[in-house]
């Protein structure tokens, strides 16, 4: 294929494209094939000799789309979102038009030009002070163990980058059993064990207890540990639950330690002024990361990270050989010197054409839409015969189980996904088996959302 054929199989793609979307609720929500089936039905090896295009579309239009979970599918009420705008995708494809790596300033100056300026637009969007600069990542987790690396190297000094941790103290890090496995991940990358990842009881409401992290951080001490930093839940991923960031904070700044929000998800929500008590106090964090590509219609991948000091992220995640560096100017920013991947994307193309096409107040209204559809699918299913609501919506996120226990419950969501209508997951919350809704599909309707409790009720036992 040269560029001519390019232009022309860009166009089909197009063409295609435009139909897939248009007929999404023609399709069930997840993939429907048995394991296995779609990688049996490839070649074994490698053509030797090149194939003509025709048969390679013809080959894609036959096997991939009916193995694919539709992710853009408005009634994809699973997991969270990765949702992509239109105006998202066309400015990723533009980024791969180029096809820049953009690890560096010399390399693609828009990409970095345009990622500062992206940054202070979310910073504003979201409310976070002047303090905080950022970058983008490709995912939380990403992002997360940026922190937590940059909270270990603070606690040793930057001597573990130097010398290793051989010889180093124990090393505790500190969250509530609410926040993501991205913390446990990075918690086993940076070298600090599982083991040494203290899950601080939370109370009643989800929240860790304040409290309890004192207690802990100081037994620690005395048993001669080392404590790094502290990651606080914005918005867990299991049931929605918020950890009183600011009390958080507070008690972390006592003790001398950092501290990291994890908001991946509910952070595109405090573009939402009525939202941010949710996260009363964040402005103390020394870093926070919350995913575009979740809940803005950024297109997958786009994680932010929000820094109050980058200097000490950089003095941790930077590396700058002289093939790397800028010469005649030491002050350039290099974003690669930020996160733990040398080469870069240009991501910050697909923000800045998503937050100029729709604007803050059209996606504020898509998630106030999608918090309030959520409550009323919570009182629509609350209504149905032998249906619990176990936790309440937290913005557009409940979860909910069927009286008669775990194994009915399990078989009920079970007959929901290969019902192929909407598609769920589930979660272990108190000890039970419950289903999650959540709702923030890009493109989903009120009608979409209403879905959900008639599959349910044609779905009971």
């Amino acid at each position: 294929m040269n560029h001519d054929d390019l232009r022309d199989w860009s166009k089909r793609a197009a063409d295609w494209a435009h139909h897939y979307h248009a007929g999404l609720r023609d399709r069930p929500v997840r993939a429907t094939i048995a394991p296995g089936s779609l990688r049996d039905a490839l070649p074994a090896a490698a053509p030797e000799a090149g194939e003509p295009m025709e048969q390679i579309w013809k080959d894609f239009q036959a096997l991939v789309p009916d193995a694919m979970t539709h992710w853009q599918h408005p009634r994809f009420f699973a997991y969270f979102p990765a949702n992509a705008a239109p105006v998202s995708m066309l400015a990723e494809q533009l980024a791969n038009a180029m096809a820049a790596q953009a690890m560096l300033w010399q390399t693609a100056p828009a990409a970095t030009e345009i990622e500062q300026a992206m940054m202070v637009w979310l910073r504003k969007a979201i409310g976070l002070p002047a303090r905080f600069t950022g970058t983008i990542h490709d995912s939380a987790t990403s992002a997360t163990l940026s922190a937590v690396l940059t909270m270990r190297e603070r606690a040793l000094g930057w001597r573990g980058i130097a010398e290793g941790l051989s010889g180093a103290p124990r090393l505790r890090l500190y969250a509530s059993a609410e926040t993501h496995s991205s913390v446990d991940k990075a918690a086993r990358l940076a070298g600090i064990g599982q083991d040494n990842l203290v899950k601080v009881p939370t109370d009643a409401s989800l929240s860790m207890d304040p409290a309890a992290l004192a207690d802990a951080i100081s037994a620690d001490r005395a048993a001669g540990a080392l404590p790094i930093g502290v990651v606080i839940c914005a918005g867990g991923t299991s049931v929605g639950a918020f950890d009183r960031v600011g009390d958080v904070i507070a008690v972390a700044r006592t003790e001398g330690l950092p501290t990291h929000v994890d908001a991946a998800w509910a952070g595109s929500a405090m573009i939402c002024p009525e939202f941010r008590a949710l996260w009363a106090g964040v402005e103390g964090a020394d870093s926070l990361v919350f995913n575009p590509h979740k809940w803005l219609g950024a297109q997958f991948d786009c994680a932010v990270q929000f820094i109050a000091d980058p200097g000490a992220q950089i003095r941790t995640m930077g590396l700058r050989p002289t093939y790397l560096e800028t010469p005649d100017d030491e002050e350039i920013v290099n974003f690669n010197e930020w996160t733990v991947p040398l080469g870069r994307r240009f991501r910050a193309l697909k923000l800045w054409f998503l937050l100029r096409a729709h604007g803050l107040e059209d996606l504020r209204q898509r998630i106030r839409n999608h918090v309030a559809w959520a409550h009323q699918a919570r009182d629509a299913l609350a209504a149905l015969p032998g249906v619990e609501i176990v936790t309440e919506p937290s913005l557009s996120l409940f979860s909910f189980a069927l009286r008669d226990g775990d194994a009915a419950t399990e078989a009920l969501l079970r007959r929901i996904n290969d019902d192929g209508r909407i598609y769920l997951t589930q979660t272990r919350h108190g000890g039970r088996y419950v289903i999650r809704v959540q709702v923030g599909a890009f493109d989903c309707t009120r009608a979409d959302v209403e879905v959900i409790a008639q599959v349910v009720q044609d779905l009971l036992p």
